[in-house]
């Protein structure tokens, strides 16, 4: 159970654009086309990047905009990898090694169309109602409950994470507390730092041979079970669905079965309403007296107190944490009462290890979270793809080449209910719609379509027809360069529910073309679009 985010009940309307074009500085990047093709073809790595056939081709690079318009913010050190690729692309990229109080983040990102952010920066419904040009936000982690997911997607933003790039290093830390635990190094170390010989075998164990319960058995708890079997441990795991075990581990059919089991318990479950406190007395009462358990998924998942109550008590022997349900917003000397009420009682506790949230913080794991998350925000800038998205539902096309010069892609996305994709082929169908891909997550549906054979004329032709429905359109010049179509992005944020935007760039190469779409009636839908020319 690695942590995925997801959308439900999403009521209100979705409307927003990407338009894509042809850069010429990038049109001499050479790709070898495939069947598995990766989305992100000049940053490719591992898997994404396997070559299938060695048939050449020359991929157009599609971009929105002019690159150097679009305004990148990344707060909380985003890794130098991630940062690279961003800048590469042309982009202006601003890099800020802290997060940002709530005031000066909605100040600092009006005007921001792509927001990094990692596990301290709060984006909250009134955070994200101020980005009134935010497109996309990249967490550069592996949680995303610190976004409000819900509101994002019902406002077009995409949201994207790594949600597997930290794996090994959290396994890693959680075979090292296991032992630190098992022979009380904490509490050794501690003494000696203060001058205190301490030598002594009493409650210090061999982890050979001894149990280990995994409570979430995704990409963190899979590695964890090879580790801990590979020292000669019996691995027992727990998870909400079935889940086919490495090695010899055997899934228990209950969490009270694995807990009365184990003699090391470590949970690596997301934060949901189910998971809140699911680690309180009633579960501390059911382990083995003299058990361990670790903590390095979520800090809600445990009550701390219940836990401090069974430390003192002796049921357990040691307890490693990484995560709190409340956790500073910068480094300092903060982790006191005043953030959590025990506080002080968890940090007077013998044989427990306290870690500042570091599971994924290795140079190894930030470098692959900067590398894919970096890479998701290309490509869903530059093409419009969702892959990877948590909040979107996830489409792709096959990326465009030099050998198809006439042709364009557009985006919609747009509200799920019936009624839009018909509209949406009424305005295409006298075009060869070349690919086409729709796909939707709950109330939010998201479509792409490459349209071939067309030349600038037949686009303005669309573009008149369109314009037909309603004369708001003239607040945006039909030749629109990048920075027209940037200011229409702050028209299209006004308190309007039903908006179109198309994006028009004249020039001997076709370039650009974005529809966006939302799903109300066209009365509603020209009342709507009046209102944006009145203003």
């Amino acid at each position: 159970m690695d942590i995925r985010g997801a959308v439900n009940g999403l009521s209100t309307s979705v409307s927003n654009s990407l338009s894509v074009s042809a850069s010429p500085e990038a049109n001499r990047r050479l790709s070898i086309d495939h069947s598995l093709q990766s989305p992100y073809a000049s940053h490719s790595h591992g898997s994404w990047g396997t070559r299938r056939t060695t048939t050449a081709t020359l991929v157009k690079q599609l971009k929105p905009f002019q690159t150097g318009d679009i305004k990148i913010l990344l707060l909380e050190n985003v890794n130098q990898i991630g940062q690279d690729i961003l800048k590469r692309e042309g982009y202006q990229v601003e890099a800020l090694k802290t997060s940002l109080p709530e005031h000066e983040l909605i100040e600092k990102i009006k005007d921001v169309q792509v927001l990094g952010i990692r596990s301290k920066t709060k984006l909250t419904k009134k955070v994200l109602g101020e980005a009134k040009n935010l497109l996309v936000v990249g967490c550069f982690c592996i949680g995303t409950n610190q976004v409000d997911l819900q509101y994002a997607a019902e406002h077009g933003i995409a949201v994207f994470n790594s949600p597997f790039s930290n794996s090994r290093s959290v396994a890693e830390l959680v075979i090292a507390e296991i032992i630190s635990l098992a022979r009380q190094l904490g509490d050794r170390s501690n003494e000696l730092h203060r001058g205190v010989w301490n030598k002594v075998s009493s409650g210090c164990w061999e982890i050979r041979n001894k149990t280990l319960g995994i409570v979430g058995y995704g990409h963190i708890g899979r590695q964890l079970s090879v580790f801990a079997e590979a020292m000669g441990m019996n691995v027992l795991y727990y998870d909400v669905i079935n889940e086919m075990s490495m090695g010899t581990a055997r899934q228990t059919e209950s969490l009270e079965e694995l807990l009365k089991e184990s003699d090391f318990v470590t949970l690596h479950v997301p934060e949901t309403p189910e998971t809140k406190n699911m680690i309180s007395t009633e579960q501390f009462d059911m382990m083995r007296n003299g058990s361990y358990l670790i903590n390095a998924s979520r800090g809600t998942v445990i009550d701390i107190q219940a836990l401090i109550d069974a430390s003192r008590s002796g049921k357990l022997a040691g307890a490693a944490l990484d995560v709190y349900p409340n956790e500073p917003a910068a480094n300092g000397d903060y982790f006191n009462n005043d953030l959590n009420p025990w506080g002080e009682a968890l940090r007077g506790l013998n044989n427990v290890i306290l870690t500042p949230h570091i599971g994924g913080s290795t140079e190894e794991a930030q470098r692959a979270i900067g590398d894919e998350v970096a890479n998701h925000l290309v490509g869903y800038v530059n093409q419009g793809i969702t892959l990877g998205a948590c909040n979107m539902p996830e489409v792709n096309l096959r990326s465009l080449t030099l050998d198809e010069p006439n042709h364009v892609r557009a985006i919609y996305i747009h509200k799920n209910i019936p009624g839009v994709l018909r509209r949406v082929n009424e305005i295409l169908g006298d075009h060869n719609v070349d690919k086409q891909m729709s796909d939707s997550r709950g109330d939010v549906a998201y479509l792409m379509a490459d349209i071939s054979d067309v030349n600038t004329d037949e686009i303005k032709d669309i573009f008149r027809a369109l314009e037909e429905l309603s004369s708001a359109l003239k607040a945006f010049n039909r030749s629109a360069n990048a920075k027209s179509s940037l200011r229409f992005r702050n028209i299209r944020h006004m308190d309007v529910k039903d908006r179109f935007a198309a994006v028009i760039e004249d020039g001997p190469a076709l370039t650009a073309l974005c529809i966006t779409l939302s799903a109300y009636s066209w009365t509603a839908f020209k009342k709507s679009l009046s209102e944006v020319s009145h203003a």
